[in-house]
């Protein structure tokens, strides 16, 4: 399963809206899956996401102090969203909104 946590008003695309849900999205991996085709079939819109984190490294963000932040990182630059990366089974996605662009150290 590919778990996608969902955070600020992202939480909406959630099948669990309750307050005390954990806004989470479980989906089974489709061979050869990226992170493109997993967002198209969740039908989250893409412009409303400001940070993404894959297996809790900060894989894209719009959030220019990031580099200075020293998160681990999936690539060498987070600025630049390479949705094409592969997905696949026990992946952890976190998607945060733009209501929420700053990052916590």
């Amino acid at each position: 399963m590919i778990s996608i946590y969902l955070y600020g008003k992202l939480r909406k695309y959630a099948p669990d809206r309750s307050p005390n849900g954990d806004s989470c999205i479980q989906m089974k991996p489709i061979k050869d899956d990226n992170l493109e085709k997993v967002l198209r079939r969740t039908r989250l819109d893409i412009d409303e996401i400001y940070t993404i984190f894959l297996n809790a490294k900060l894989l894209a963000t719009h959030n220019s102090m990031a580099p200075w932040l020293v998160y681990q990182q999936v690539n060498q630059s987070c600025h630049n969203c390479d949705l094409s990366i592969n997905i696949k089974d026990g992946d952890r996605i976190a998607l945060f909104g733009r209501d929420m662009p700053a990052l916590v150290v």
